[in-house]
């Protein structure tokens, strides 16, 4: 099958397993409150407990992506979101609220963005990089697509039926196409067929641990920083002084900005090696902070900041792909990326009611620079990682 048919197709399933999970609160929470009475603690926190349980499985779910291939994860991903969706649906009860939730965590780990990684590389081999940067300009428009969408459908069909459309997206759309183009994601064989390609020997031996431990810690404390200014990014910046119309304005610079990144690392993505890539990706968040803070917070400099921000997202999520295929080969390439993902969601899990007792004890100009302070340890990581293997940096 064509290589740009089976993105094209991953591509759409990323839209809908992001906008159907990840991104399902962002428009619908209010809208589950108002309608149950039930608190926001119940709320977001049975969400908490889906990234936490994505993170613990984590490691197992890429060395199962390694055993038995991308195509049947990832099919097993789309029925787990269809049976979350339709339990959360169908039983607006809380405890049925909960364990739909937990369902949707199996399915975030076996349907979005690691999976797909995975996959693509069983299938390209060490080449995935590209492809890699192809599928990631699909998934960065998942939230424009479903907040309307989801907005859309809640007034008039109600929260609990938009969540069983959500389930037929799943079920009928996402599970064939992942049947239909990832024939050639067939786990170990895959990995050995196309272990050829690898351009330079992979790391191994006691290296291989400390390059994994310092991408996972780079990629938590930069996953961390992110996730916890996104959750309170309206508030954050009314915070600091900006209107509510201005804070929303900042907000949303943050989509397209990741899209742009993604662009331009398509465009020169020849031309960077995936360390570079990494380099840029990491230090481009702490940047931004202290652009923001030594313009004064102003309104010139929340913009400049929003835009970096999110292009710094944007390219994080290619650098999460590309990196450990760079440094450790296509060979267990599933296992290492669960090993490396499972900080990182772990702490995704917990960012949000950090920042917000954060916001609640300091100003919100010291919880930006606290957060930025963890922003800049990670491109540290990152810059210990370059030095330790320079031949993968040039």
């Amino acid at each position: 099958m064509p290589l740009w048919l089976v993105i094209c197709g991953l591509g759409l399933t990323q839209i809908i397993g992001w906008g159907t999970t990840y991104y399902l609160l962002g428009a619908l929470s209010q809208d589950i409150a108002a309608a149950t009475g039930w608190s926001g603690t119940l709320i977001f926190g049975a969400f908490s407990a889906a990234l936490l349980l994505s993170g613990v499985i984590s490691r197992h779910g890429g060395r199962l992506m390694d055993r038995i291939g991308g195509r049947r994860v990832m099919i097993a991903g789309s029925v787990f979101a269809t049976a979350g969706l339709t339990l959360m649906g169908t039983f607006p009860h809380p405890v049925a609220y909960v364990a739909g939730w937990l369902l949707l965590g199996l399915a975030m780990r076996f349907a979005t963005y690691d999976a797909a990684f995975a996959s693509l590389t069983q299938i390209v081999g060490q080449g995935a990089r590209r492809a890699i940067s192809y599928l990631t300009l699909f998934g960065g428009l998942a939230s424009t697509v479903f907040w309307p969408v989801s907005h859309y459908l809640a007034l008039n069909i109600g929260w609990s039926h938009t969540l069983l459309v959500y389930a037929g997206l799943n079920l009928f759309v996402c599970l064939p196409i992942h049947w239909a183009v990832l024939h050639g994601a067939r786990g170990e064989r895959a990995a050995e067929r196309v272990a050829g390609m690898q351009a330079m020997a992979p790391i191994m031996g006691r290296g291989r641990l400390v390059a994994i431990t310092l991408f996972a810690a780079a990629l938590a404390l930069n996953g961390l920083v992110f996730s916890s200014i996104s959750a309170h990014a309206v508030p954050l910046f009314q915070g600091l002084g900006f209107r509510g119309d201005e804070a929303v304005f900042m907000a949303a610079l943050i989509g397209p900005s990741q899209v742009a990144s993604r662009l331009g690392d398509i465009v020169m993505g020849r031309r960077i090696t995936p360390m570079q890539l990494g380099l840029i990706a990491f230090g481009t968040l702490p940047v931004a902070v202290g652009l923001f803070a030594v313009m004064g917070f102003s309104w010139p400099a929340a913009i400049v900041f929003a835009v970096l921000y999110g292009a710094s997202n944007g390219l994080v999520t290619i650098a999460k792909g590309a990196v450990p295929l760079s440094l450790f080969g296509t060979k267990g390439y599933g296992e290492v990326l669960g090993v490396i993902s499972a900080p990182n969601l772990i702490l995704n899990a917990a960012a949000p009611l950090l920042f917000a007792l954060l916001l609640q004890a300091v100003t919100p100009q010291m919880s930006l620079l606290i957060a930025g302070a963890a922003a800049l340890a990670s491109t540290l990581f990152m810059l210990w990682l370059a030095r330790l293997h320079p031949q993968h940096a040039q």
